[in-house]
Parts: structure tokens; sequence; C-alpha cells
């Protein structure tokens, strides 16, 4: 935007040279035309004056007057002989201009040219003794010297119109950027938004309109802001008052089942007591969505080798226990940094690893990899279990959807909802496709910080 305020400033200034200034070189450079050939004539007249005069004082002036002439300007003077006056004056060449000074007595001017000038300015002029032509004076004047101060005219204006262009587009610059900055101010804070930033605020500075834009989008980030620390509030009280009764009906339950002797009431505490498990592991999956709905943000530059290396220093020694092996692949030759809110890469790769791992075989392989994805990482989880049809790809990230009880009996369908939730916030992609070979192959692609700590 700047740079287009800048060129048409810039367009406005070379019209306003072009319409003004141009206009005026060409009126310069005709009077220097006319000028010139006036003075010409001028002389040639007087010459032709002298020519026809008859007498030898006349004569001898004519002569010494051509002679001064031409040391002075550089001219040549040509002079038809005649009877009454003869010089040591070369004659004129024969033509058109010299035939009409003779026979029909008129004075012509021939530039060489029709643009501008040739290289010299013929002036022809009749001599007259009375009524009667007797021979005709030709000043040959070269235009050497119009050059020069025709290129003096058009060179100052040209490098005028330089400088005025070059302070034309500093100072369109300066103007530019004034008149752009409450919209960069705005695109900041908008910028700050979609990191979750949503303290952010703009400056009321600018025109009206940009005020009034700044004020609505002040006031829309307040409410946001107040929205979600309510969301936070609501669900720090929900996880208190939903644990707390649900603990304390286990434990009743527990105490229940230690004093009971009869196998059937056993049974129906054992299957009340699972229902509370069961409760409780939903409670908490939701608990954990919400947050990650409510809890937006800022992303921040985070090193992804080494919280994938943590992470999966973890997960080894649950996967050992069913001697499943965890590989990782890491192709980036440094050591990347993503924008990711703090804890996010953690809690996403907690819950991939976790379901690769329910449904990875008994011996299998799990391969972690990263990979250079553009301006951004990829990050890939491979596991060798059943997989998934394209019709439970396209439901797997929806809340509680469990896939044929794939992910086993601990599951409850919200660990996908969290990771996409997570990603998503974080300003990244994640996507589910079958693996090479067998399995499933979740995609998660997050942004490149732009600083590099390889």
């Amino acid at each position: 935007m700047i740079r287009r305020l800048i060129l048409s400033y810039i367009l406005l200034v070379a019209v306003a040279i072009l319409l003004f200034t141009v206009p005026v070189a060409f009126t310069l450079t005709a009077q220097l035309r006319n000028d010139t050939e006036a003075f010409a004539k001028r002389e040639a007249t007087t010459m032709a004056l002298l020519a026809g005069n008859g007498r030898m004082s006349s004569c001898q002036a004519l002569e010494e007057m051509a002679r001064a002439y031409e040391e002075q300007t550089g001219a040549r003077v040509r002079v038809t002989p005649t009877a009454a006056c003869a010089t040591d004056l070369p004659a004129p060449a024969p033509g058109a201009a010299l035939d009409r000074a003779l026979d029909e007595g008129r004075s012509t001017a021939d530039w060489g040219s029709d643009f501008i000038w040739g290289s010299d300015l013929v002036v022809t002029v009749p001599a007259k003794d009375g009524e009667r032509i007797v021979g005709a004076v030709r000043i040959v004047y070269p235009t050497a010297s119009l050059n020069h101060r025709l290129w003096t005219i058009w060179g100052f204006r040209a490098g005028l119109a330089v400088v005025v262009l070059a302070v034309a587009a500093l100072i369109g610059a300066m103007v530019a950027r004034r008149l752009t900055r409450p919209l960069r101010q705005l695109n900041d804070m908008a910028s700050k938004f979609s990191d979750g930033d949503l303290t952010a605020r703009s400056p009321v500075e600018g025109p009206v309109e940009t005020q009034t834009l700044a004020r609505t989008l002040n006031e829309a980030g307040e409410r946001l802001d107040t929205l979600i620390a309510s969301q936070r509030n609501f669900v720090a009280d929900a996880s208190h008052q939903l644990r707390t009764p649900l603990t304390a009906l286990r434990l009743s339950l527990d105490n229940i089942a230690d004093g009971v002797d009869d196998e059937f009431v056993r049974e129906d505490v054992d299957l009340a007591t699972a229902e509370v498990v069961r409760m409780s592991r939903l409670v908490n999956g939701l608990l954990v969505l919400a947050r990650a709905e409510a809890k937006v943000t800022a992303a921040e530059p985070m090193p992804l080798l080494d919280i994938v290396t943590e992470r999966l220093s973890v997960w080894r020694s649950a996967a050992e226990e069913r001697a499943v092996a965890i590989e990782f692949i890491e192709t980036t030759g440094g050591r990347p940094t993503v924008l990711a809110g703090p804890g996010h890469l953690e809690q996403v790769l907690d819950n991939v690893l976790s379901n690769a791992l329910e449904v990875s075989p008994d011996g299998g392989t799990i391969t972690v990899r990263i990979d250079p994805q553009g301006t951004g990482m990829r990050l890939s989880v491979f596991d060798e279990g059943p997989g998934m049809s394209d019709t439970d790809k396209s439901r797997a990230f929806d809340r509680f959807w469990r896939g044929q009880g794939l992910t086993g009996r601990a599951g409850s369908g919200l660990g996908l909802a969290v990771v996409k939730q997570l990603v998503t916030d974080d300003g990244g992609t994640v996507s589910l496709t079958d693996a090479p070979g067998s399995g499933l192959w979740v995609v998660i692609t997050l942004r490149a910080s732009s600083r590099s700590d390889g």
C-alpha cells in the first residue's frame, strides 16, 4: 500500500511537470529560434542595403561589416556580384531561395529541418537599388551555439524534474507511512489476536474512520478477553466441583465393597464403581478439552527436537512393557523451532503416542519423524495397528468418537479432539492418512519460528 501511494504521488508530480514545464520549454525553444532568425535577417537586410547603394564607400562598408560579422558569429556571408558594387566576398550557391530573391524580391530563411533546425540557418535577402533588384545577400549561420543553448534549456528542466520527483518520492514516503501507520497498528493488533494475545490494543490515531475502527476492535478485544476469562473461571470451578463428589462417591463405594459379603451385592457395587471410574475419566477428558478451548495463549518459539526427544524418553518405558519399539527419525539437520503455546506440543504428543501404543500389536514399531514442510515443520507418527477406513478418518476428530473400540476400553474418544484443538490454536494443521504398509499415519504441520537454534 505504501508503495502504491508513493507511485501515485510521483505520477501526479510527473503529470504536473509534463503539463507545466514541457510547454514552457517548447516556448523558450521557439523563442530562441525566432530571435536567431530575426537577428540574422536584420544583419542580412543591413548588408543588402549597402550592396544596393552602389557607392564605393558602401561597398567597402559592406565588406568590412561582413568580415566582422563572420569573426563574431562564425557565420558565412555570401553576396552576388553586381556592376555597382564588386567585392571580394564569395557568391551564394544557386538555388530556389536565390532565384526567389532575385526574381521575386522575397526574403527567405531555411533552417534545414522541420524538426527544430539543421546544421545551418540560411537567410537570403534581395539587394535593391530603389525598386530594382540588383543582387542578393546570403548569411549561412551555424546552429552549434543554438544546440548548446537548447540542451541547456531542456537539460536544466530535466534535471529539475528529476530533483522534484526525488523530493516528491521522499515526501510521499513520509506521508504514506504516516497515513498507513494506523492501519499497520490495526494489523499488528489483529496479528496478536490471531496468536492468542487478547490483551493487545491499538492506539486510537489517524483519520476519523481509522479511529472508529480502532475503538471498535479495542472494544471487541475487551469483550473477548472478558468472555475467555469467564470461561476459564468456569473451567476451574467445574474441575473442583465435579471431581470432588465423584471421588467421594468412589470412596463410599469402596467402603461398601469392603463391608459386604454377599457376592451379588459385591458385583453390583463393582459395576457401580466401574461406572464412577468411567464417569471420572469422561469428566477429566471434558475438562482437558475445555481448557484447550478456553486457554488461548500466544504462540511462542518452542524447540521441537528437544520436546519430541523428552516425550519419547517417557513413552519408551511404557512401550517396552509390550515390546513395542519407538523409532525417531529427524531430517532437518539442525534444531528447528516452531510456534506453539506452552505445554501444547507435549499434550499433543502424549495423546497421539497413547493412541498409537494402544492399537500397536505386541512387538510392533511406532515411528516418529520430523521433516521440513515448506515454511513450517511436519511431525509424523506412524503405527502398525489396524488403521482406519476413510469414513473413520473423517470422524476421528469428533468428540467421544472411538472407532469400533480400537483405542481400548480406557479411551474416552476425546484425545484426537484435544489434539486438533491445540494444533489449530497454534496455527497448524493435523490430518490422518494410511501409513506405508499398514497402520495409521498422523500428520501434524506446525508453523516454523523465525528464530533458529541450529
